[in-house]
């Protein structure tokens, strides 16, 4: 029997073992929990079952150390309301036990931890420890040894709480007495010194380090994740990278940049003359507000452009009509277009310019001048044939 109780505990110390690869690594105050036990307890070789039988209460001090695996401490007393074997005892307490047990659960072992405890659980228990009878005849000391099943039902936000029902069987291991009463015999696991233990159970489950009551799974290593993860972080390096020499070449520009603009505002300042635009080719005619028709004051500008076309029969002109920004933006791009053509009418009509050596053209809103009535022009370039 001892050597079954050992081999059992060394599988399921190995599995438990085992376990632990899948759940997170714990402290030594985690996984602690307390239990307050009661009910009754009677001799098995009694022929008076119920007449002998008196209540039992105790208490559990747990450490889980894997989800398969618990090792704990308990104690426990024996309330003295009758007599075993005819014997009456004066003591208001008739047994006594302290000890150590281990706890392997059965459905974890089986059925594997999945991060929580389940709502029923099974445990099988084994215990050994100190037993003490309290007798008017034969007060003695033993040990014992304890073996049985806890049936759990777990509830609560995290399973924290348990309700059990936990029948076991206590065996005095001292040989010539049974609980106290001489047998003179040394049997020890046989039903002459057993007694069978019917007690309900409640558990509480202090809260761990991580914030849960029990054991955290540690996430499965996921090498397509951490490929996909390094292959980001690999193109991030290489937008870094990009990124850098971008960087380092704009500062070289940014410094060509400065160069040139100092030798920009150093250098010294430079006529330019336009010779396309000087007034030898450039003629402006004015016109009212609103207006397209050439007033008398502007009509001497049309006739230099007409004496300059006839002087020079290659030559061509280009009249752009503009308006100010004035007014409806419609209108203002009709009336620029008829400025235009009002130049190159009177050149046609009053001083016989051919059609096909002038070009008019509508600009729409001139924005050429400051002063916004400077823009109601039509502006007249005249082109010189290249030799």
């Amino acid at each position: 029997m001892r050597t079954l109780i050992f081999s059992a505990a060394l599988i399921a110390i190995g599995l438990s073992a085992n376990a632990q690869d899948a759940i997170e690594q714990s402290r030594l105050t985690d996984n602690i929990s307390i239990t307050l036990k009661g009910g009754a307890a009677t001799p098995l070789n009694s022929n008076q079952f119920w007449g002998n039988m008196r209540g039992t209460m105790g208490l559990e001090l747990r450490k889980q150390v894997t989800p398969i695996l618990g090792l704990g401490l308990e104690g426990q007393v024996s309330v003295n309301t009758s007599s075993w074997y005819g014997l009456e005892n004066g003591n208001a307490f008739e047994h006594q036990l302290v000890g150590g047990f281990g706890a392997v659960n059965l459905m974890n072992l089986f059925g594997g931890y999945n991060g929580y405890h389940r709502a029923f659980e099974v445990e099988a228990i084994a215990g050994v420890g100190w037993l003490h009878y309290y007798s008017p005849i034969y007060d003695s000391n033993s040990w014992y040894t304890r073996t049985g099943l806890n049936f759990n039902l777990n509830f609560g936000s995290d399973r924290q709480w348990s309700v059990s029902f936990m029948p076991s069987v206590v065996w005095n291991m001292n040989g010539d007495t049974h609980f106290g009463e001489p047998l003179g015999y040394s049997a020890q696991y046989c039903s002459n010194q057993a007694a069978l233990q019917m007690l309900v159970g409640v558990t509480y489950r202090f809260k761990n380090s991580n914030g849960t009551h029990g054991f955290a799974l540690v996430q499965p290593y996921n090498y397509d994740e951490v490929k996909m993860l390094n292959d980001q972080v690999n193109e991030l390096r290489a937008d870094l990278e990009a990124s850098l020499a971008l960087n380092a070449a704009m500062e070289i520009q940014n410094l060509q940049l400065a160069e040139q603009l100092d030798d920009c505002l150093n250098a010294a300042p430079k006529v330019v003359k336009d010779s396309t635009n000087t007034l030898n080719t450039v003629r402006y005619v004015f016109f009212r507000q609103g207006s397209s028709a050439i007033t008398v004051d502007q009509q001497p500008n049309v006739e230099q452009i007409a004496i300059y076309l006839k002087n020079h029969p290659e030559a061509t002109v280009v009249v752009k009509g503009y308006a100010s920004p004035e007014g409806n933006l419609d209108f203002n791009i009709k009336l620029a277009t008829a400025r235009a053509n009002a130049v190159k009418k009177m050149l046609t009509t009053k001083y016989g310019i051919k059609d096909v050596r002038i070009s008019a053209e509508g600009q729409g809103v001139g924005e050429m001048f400051s002063e916004s009535s400077w823009n109601r022009v039509s502006i007249c370039t005249i082109n010189e044939p290249t030799k």
